[in-house]
């Protein structure tokens, strides 16, 4: 049986090769696959991104299914509840019903959230291991479902699409609470911050930087909204 886990150097490190390397990687695939979908018709379109989440939920299921039968699998931490996997998962559902309302709420969590991982990528194994491919296929592969959307199917949030998309955070953030005190965890990071470094170490000590996350959810959620804005008042000129 193959090792995933045998030959790897430690945790990605930022600005390292096995950090920039998937991101323009990613970058390519994405801007080629993009212009590609434009010529296909509306149905096959859909078939296409579909596929790709299908293949981010998956990866994500035989990961942990792998990591509970070869490895110490501990469900105080390695559940894939943290947002990203959890998106990863459940990624399909959006990409097979096509509801406005998911690609609302999607729109701020993905490019939030899977933004801040890829910029600081949290990996304690570098390549070639399981959990590198799997932490990048998730977290590029929500990128490019989201601009896949935006760009092929021409999908633009609203303005109340934010406080949708907060409010919706907070039923999460509330279910991830129950969780933790249930299994004694720290799934999105809600009684510690991740080992490796991340913009959470600006906010200070819990609780800090939970309150501070909130009092900026809705801002960075405003800034996200920003290019859709101008772009809209350019169109009325």
């Amino acid at each position: 049986m193959i090792n995933f886990y045998a030959a790897v150097s430690g945790r990605v490190l930022i600005g390292s090769w096995e950090h920039l390397l998937p991101i323009v990687f990613a970058l390519i695939v994405s801007v080629f696959l993009i212009r590609y979908a434009r010529t296909l018709s509306s149905k096959a379109q859909y078939r296409l991104i579909h596929f790709i989440a299908v293949f981010i939920s998956v990866t994500v299921i035989v990961f942990h299914i792998y990591n509970s039968i070869y490895s110490d699998y501990n469900f105080r931490v390695d559940l894939p509840l943290y947002l990203c996997s959890l998106l990863g998962i459940l990624i399909p559902i959006y990409t097979y019903y096509k509801k406005y309302w998911m690609f609302e709420i999607l729109i701020f969590w993905i490019i939030a959230g899977t933004l801040q991982g890829v910029i600081t990528p949290d990996i304690a194994e570098g390549a070639p291991s399981f959990d590198y491919f799997r932490y990048w296929i998730v977290h590029l592969g929500l990128l490019l479902v989201i601009f896949y959307s935006i760009f092929v199917f021409k999908l633009k949030p609203k303005f109340k699409s934010i406080f949708k998309s907060f409010f919706a955070l907070q039923l999460y953030v509330l279910l991830m609470i129950a969780l933790n005190f249930i299994l004694d965890a720290n799934y999105f990071y809600l009684n510690e911050k991740p080992k490796s470094a991340s913009v959470l170490d600006y906010f200070g000590d819990w609780p800090n930087y939970i309150i501070v996350c909130q009092l900026l959810i809705i801002p960075l959620f405003m800034i996200i909204y920003l290019p859709f804005y101008v772009h809209k008042q350019s169109l009325r000129k």
